[in-house]
């Protein structure tokens, strides 16, 4: 017998792998960081002496998910501040902005913390972070200590005049651009490493979208921004360059098989032939189109995308536009959305909205290679759900269960990269009650410093 760390069982086994197998009394096998066997649990224990036996027959065992957007700083803080009333213009300059410029190093550092555990306590393991974080080296710091598997960056930009923190001319903006990727590459076996992340919309100049792709490829890491959630992007490209916003980067060569693309609302069908001939990845976050009133279920494309070939992932965004970061809820509304936009039953199918979850994600963040399934050699991102729960019986479709019944509610365990970040639903790495407390206290100093008014239209007593 082979000596392995973990064997993880489960009443069914979700591997996401090439013929989409669920193994029924199925278990995976993991030494190191890494998945050396999956099949049925009676052959797993038959060839391996295990360190420790995770699960039993009442969990469904699956792949970690993938958050193809997130901003784990500026927002997890000051969670549910901004009114659910407010336009996208509004939303951005008047709220969001003033609250990130006012965060301290120390709640930057919490913030991506407060982040990672919601995340990692619903099921995500891997993120892309948006780019809204000031203090890089901080950040990287605290979501090293939580454990969880990342690509991050600086909130780069080099038009917008404010806020003054914020404030970046162009050499200034490629050099802080260079010095994050020279300072957090992406290193083999490293969960944490930067990306070449823009704010994108329309903040960045051509020379610094040139500069970003320029610097991407000398790194070998991927391209993430912002683009076209509502009318103000294409709006300004077409102004400022008779293009819209996915023919200019297509023309300048900024878009590829290295880029993900982030809302991706307002494009129109020669946009979409850009994305798909160049490779180009998007990233569809529900809740914040349907919260911040993008129009997604009037104009959105993402049905055509799928059908011109766009690998899609799903972002959970901030926590003034979604809320949550809980990826499962976002995944149940990828698979009702466009059932009732194009009143088709057959739009988006559970099975459709998980692959996005997981497979899409990977390959998003270019890591298809060793996440997003439960396959030999890939590293050991498992998710362990608790069937013994009343949104999970009875089991009669795992795929339909998984997506339209359950949520993060029932994550039991958590493994990264082989090592236990969550059990029986509580965090291994972080003093939950001592992160809640502070999170609370350090969120009422923000607003309070941000000057920012409270708009709730209750009264409180």
């Amino acid at each position: 017998m082979d000596d392995v760390d973990l064997i993880v069982e489960g009443w069914f086994v979700v591997t996401m792998n090439e013929t989409r197998d669920i193994i029924r009394d199925g278990a995976v096998a993991v030494k190191g960081p890494d998945i050396v066997a999956v099949g049925k649990a009676e052959d797993l224990r038959a060839r391996y002496r295990a360190g420790e036996i995770l699960g039993g027959d009442r969990f469904v065992v699956t792949p970690g998910l993938v958050n193809g957007h997130i901003h784990v700083t500026g927002e997890p803080l000051t969670r549910g501040y901004v009114p659910d009333d407010t336009p996208f213009e509004e939303n951005v300059f008047v709220w969001l902005c003033p609250l990130y410029s006012v965060f301290t190093e120390a709640e930057e550092r919490l913030s991506a913390q407060l982040a990672a555990v919601e995340m990692l306590k619903s099921g995500t393991t891997t993120f892309l972070e948006a780019g809204t974080i000031r203090f890089l080296d901080t950040v990287i710091d605290g979501l090293t200590e939580v454990g969880i598997r990342g690509r991050v960056g600086n909130w780069i930009w080099d038009l917008p005049p404010e806020p003054d923190v914020y404030r970046q001319d162009t050499e200034t903006a490629i050099a802080r651009l260079q010095g994050q990727l020279e300072d957090h590459a992406v290193a083999p076996g490293e969960l944490m490493g930067a990306w070449s992340t823009l704010v994108g919309h329309t903040t960045c100049s051509d020379p610094l979208w040139l500069a970003a792709r320029e610097l991407a490829t000398e790194h070998g890491v991927g391209m993430s921004f912002h683009m076209s959630p509502a009318r103000l992007d294409p709006d300004g490209f077409t102004a400022e360059f008779g293009q819209r916003p996915f023919v200019h980067l297509a023309e300048l060569g900024i878009l590829g098989p290295d880029v993900a693309a982030t809302h991706c609302v307002q494009v129109d069908r020669g946009e979409i032939e850009a994305i798909a001939a160049t490779g180009t990845h998007v990233a569809h976050c529900p809740t914040t189109a349907l919260k911040v009133a993008y129009g997604v279920t009037q104009v959105g494309r993402m049905p055509e995308m799928v059908m011109a070939g766009i690998n899609l992932s799903i972002g959970t965004d901030g926590n003034n536009a979604s809320n949550h970061s809980d990826l499962m809820k976002a995944a149940y509304l990828v698979a009702g959305l466009f059932k009732d936009a194009r009143q088709d039953p057959q739009m988006f199918p559970a099975e459709k909205a998980y692959e996005m979850a997981t497979l899409g994600g990977a390959a998003a963040m270019g890591m298809g290679d060793h996440i997003g399934s439960l396959e030999v050699g890939k590293r050991a991102d498992l998710v362990l759900h608790d069937t013994d729960r009343p949104e999970w019986r009875p089991l009669l479709n795992v795929m339909n269960q998984l997506v339209w019944s359950a949520d993060g509610r029932g994550v039991h365990t958590v493994i990264v990269n082989g090592r236990k970040l969550v059990t029986e639903g509580r965090m291994v790495t972080v003093d939950e009650d001592d992160l809640y407390r502070r999170a609370q206290a350090m969120g009422e100093q923000i607003v309070t410093r941000s000057g920012l008014p409270d708009k709730a239209k209750y009264p409180i007593w």
